[in-house]
């Protein structure tokens, strides 16, 4: 604001003229008010500018960027504060406008008032030619151009070719009863203009009624097609919408019957996988009962060889009791040793003969508890291989010490150690054989609860599966349900068209009510020039020496009559044209909601969820 000030200030400076202290004192009332930004008004209303002033607001002008609004009303500009205050548009502007509408096919509202555009009618005729080829101009102000009727006329011709404008301002122009008319003319032809002012052109008052209502017609009919496009636009939203949900639906079913599809081969795979994994464990039985089998052949042969490995030391001790007897006779003084050499031998050979009473007792324990003291019966084999074997090294030791002594029997002695410390070893290998089976059948055995295990996994898998086809045919019934849901809105759609019929039915009524009262006033009026005519019959005889007066008031009443039948041909060709706008109207609406219902019914009729819901039902 204060750069405006100092800039307004500046450019009377150059031009030498003082400024004027009423501007100067609006502009710092402005700065004190806060107006700076953009939006502001700058009010001069009421000051008198001076056309030196007013020459240097519009240089000002010219490079501000605050003020969007400027008020000079009541300022008693003269015409030289107004050429430097604003265009004064002459000729060779109408012109130029007029090349420019056109072309140009991007300007929607073009405001030209307080110029003379029409002062001169080969420019301005130029002017309306560019503006009847212009198809984007939707609002023109043409106020204070002093536009003639000769222009009104041109006009006039552009509103019969124009069909973009819709809002005319024509306001204090000098166009009279002639250019009235023509505009009115012109307004049969045009439908898309619906808003005109033509206050101060001296046009009679019943023509600005006329043409009021023609503009007020248009409007209606535009009211009209706008909603009538916004309906058919929601409508044809509402199709699209249930298409897409139509298309997601047939989407998604079509996703669960594949996924079903998927589930019901993983479920055939399963039971696939489940027979081989039986056959797997009946043939992995049969191997473990043969094994089994084979096992027991073995212990009854295990037995048989321990029990004939039993029967070959009774009779090695038995012999070396009869050599005991007879080193005893041979030698007497040997005889306590001898006894006791032969103690010995018997005890070793009773604790031989029960430990392996004990052995065969634990091998039979060890067959019944194989799955549940593996560890243990490792552990007390080897304890007792090992204790075997430390007691046979002992004892040994202690038969070399008495044999050292006993020179003859020392060596059959050692000999027969030797064969039973081979036989302990051989007992041993093959208590360890037997410890190996064992372990072999608890690895088995293991196995079998591993396959056991992944048997278990199987039907856990397959439950879950079942329990996936019960979730899909769950999304089956709530698909089916959505489906009952767009018949109900296809229902309610249906619905819609009905009441629309009837809304266009009640338009229809509303027609011809307007119709019949168009008609009555016509009768009405009628009536009045009727008995116009009479009272003028009988007036006549008496105002025959009035007859100059008579012949002026006849000529004024005959132009009345005129106006007044030309008005009702315009009704009448109006309430035409309204009948057959309203009759195409409502053949429009009727056909969109034919579309609509068939469209409806192709929809409904046409939807594949039937097809796939149907079987199921």
């Amino acid at each position: 604001m204060e750069d405006f000030r100092r800039t307004f200030v500046r450019v009377c400076k150059e031009a030498g003229v003082e400024p004027q202290e009423s501007v100067l004192a609006r502009l710092l009332q402005e700065r004190r008010g806060g107006g700076g930004g953009g939006g502001v008004c700058l009010d001069l209303s009421g000051q008198s500018l001076s056309a030196d002033t007013c020459l240097a607001l519009g240089r000002v002008f010219q490079n501000d960027s605050v003020f969007t609004e400027v008020s000079l009303s009541d300022c008693m500009l003269s015409e030289e504060g107004e050429f430097g205050m604003g265009n004064n548009l002459r000729s060779a502007g109408a012109e130029a406008l007029g090349k420019l509408l056109a072309r140009n096919k991007t300007i929607q509202r073009l405001v030209l008032e307080w110029n003379a555009l029409g002062m001169w009618d080969e420019a301005f005729s130029l002017f309306c030619e560019g503006l009847a080829a212009n198809a984007s101009l939707t609002q023109l102000d043409l106020r204070n151009n002093q536009i003639t009727h000769q222009g009104a006329s041109e006009l006039a011709s552009v509103l019969k070719r124009n069909g973009a404008l819709e809002v005319l301002d024509l306001r204090w122009n000098n166009m009279g009863l002639l250019g009235g008319r023509s505009l009115l003319d012109s307004l049969q032809q045009n439908q898309t203009l619906v808003q005109l002012e033509m206050a101060g052109n001296n046009v009679p008052s019943d023509t600005l009624k006329a043409l009021e209502q023609a503009t007020g017609h248009n409007s209606d009919k535009r009211s009209l097609r706008t909603e009538g496009r916004s309906r058919t636009k929601v409508l044809s939203k509402e199709i699209n919408t249930l298409k897409q949900e139509k298309g997601r639906q047939v989407n998604r079913l079509q996703m669960v019957e594949a996924a079903l599809a998927l589930s019901e081969q993983k479920q055939q795979d399963l039971g696939e996988m489940l027979t081989r994994v039986r056959a797997e464990k009946e043939e992995q039985r049969g191997r473990q009962a043969k094994e089994r089998k084979k096992d027991q052949e073995d212990g009854v042969l295990r037995e048989g060889k321990l029990l004939r490995d039993m029967q070959n030391m009774t009779d090695s001790n038995t012999q070396l009791r009869n050599k005991v007897e007879e080193q005893e006779r041979r030698c007497k003084s040997q005889q306590l040793q001898i006894f006791e050499l032969k103690q010995e031998l018997t005890n070793s050979t009773a604790e031989l003969k029960l430990r392996l009473v004990q052995a065969e007792d634990r091998l039979e324990m060890e067959k019944r508890r194989s799955k549940q003291a593996l560890e243990d019966m490792d552990a007390l084999r080897q304890k007792e291989v090992e204790h075997m074997n430390r007691h046979l090294e002992e004892s040994e030791r202690a038969l070399q010490d008495r044999i050292f002594k006993l020179e003859n029997q020392r060596i059959q002695l050692e000999e027969e150690l030797s064969r039973s410390k081979a036989g302990s070893v051989t007992q041993r290998a093959e208590a360890e054989e037997e410890l190996s089976r064992v372990r072999a059948q608890v690895h088995l055995q293991e196995q079998v609860a591993s396959l056991e295990e992944k048997l278990r996994a199987v039907r856990q898998s397959r439950q879950e599966v079942q329990n996936q086809c019960t979730q899909q045919k769950q999304t089956v019934a709530e698909l089916q349900a959505k489906q009952g849901q767009q018949r109900l809105e296809a229902d309610g759609l249906r619905r819609r068209v009905e009441e629309l019929q009837q809304e266009l039915s009640g338009k229809d009524q509303e027609r011809v009510a307007e119709v019949s009262r168009v008609r009555v006033e016509l009768q009405e009026q009628t009536g009045h020039l009727q008995a116009e005519r009479a009272t003028n019959g009988s007036l006549k005889e008496k105002i025959s020496a009035l007859e100059r007066e008579m012949k002026a008031l006849s000529s004024s009443h005959r132009e009345a009559l005129l106006d007044k039948e030309s008005e009702s041909s315009s009704l009448l060709e109006r309430l035409r044209l309204r009948d057959a706008e309203i009759q195409r109207i409502r053949e429009d609406e009727a056909q969109r909601a034919s579309y609509l219902h068939s469209a409806v019914l192709a929809y409904v009729q046409g939807s594949p969820l039937g097809h796939y819901s149907s079987p199921k039902k």
